[in-house]
């Protein structure tokens, strides 16, 4: 009987790490894909979009991540039918889709360093203009418009840094990357019987 347990162990042990194998090969070309498409999207969205409103910008960018991050729900989808037979489970599905967001996160975050502090090192005076520009247009209290001007100054502090820049871009694509995994998760687990 012990001779079995060994060679059953061994047996699991061995399927373990082929699934692995799977699952980081699945999470490497995927990431890849995600990291390659989020890096064309943003940059084409920043290079032709220049004179386009902040707005604009806005959604063009979260268009962007959502389109970049599609390869979350394919890539979960591949291991599944390639590596796992039709089966997986819900953690097993988030660990592969959250490991390919980090691809596309590290794209965005390092695109957005490069474009603020090099590529549009006036961006931070723009945002400031445009920011001043809306609260000047609503009918506030000029005591609220300066508290809130004082506010987006402050703000405005984060552009000169690109580690926070970096960060904090790396966190927005986190942030709706765990969202779309949770939901390509949800849609493609399918509970061992």
């Amino acid at each position: 009987m012990y001779p079995y347990t060994i060679s059953l162990f061994m047996l699991v042990l061995k399927y373990q790490i082929l699934n692995f194998i799977e699952m980081k090969s699945t999470v490497l070309k995927y990431g890849i894909y995600s990291f390659i498409l989020a890096a064309i999207l943003f940059s084409s969205a920043l290079y032709f979009g220049y004179a386009l409103a902040f707005k604009t910008h806005g959604i063009i960018g979260y268009l962007t991540i959502v389109a970049s991050l599609s390869f979350v729900f394919f890539g979960i989808k591949h291991y599944k039918n390639h590596g796992l037979d039709g089966e997986i489970d819900f953690k097993t599905a988030f660990v592969v889709g959250f490991s390919i967001v980090c691809f596309a996160a590290i794209a965005f975050g390092l695109i957005d360093a490069i474009y603020i502090s090099t590529i549009n090192p006036e961006f931070s005076e723009s945002y400031i203009a445009h920011e001043f520009r809306v609260l000047e247009t609503q009918n506030l209290p000029e005591v609220i418009v300066q508290i809130d001007k004082e506010t987006v100054l402050k703000q405005s502090e984060v552009f000169k840094n690109p580690i926070i820049i970096f960060f904090v871009s790396l966190m927005l694509v986190l942030v709706v990357g765990t969202i779309i995994s949770l939901l390509s998760a949800l849609l493609l687990h399918k509970k061992q019987e």
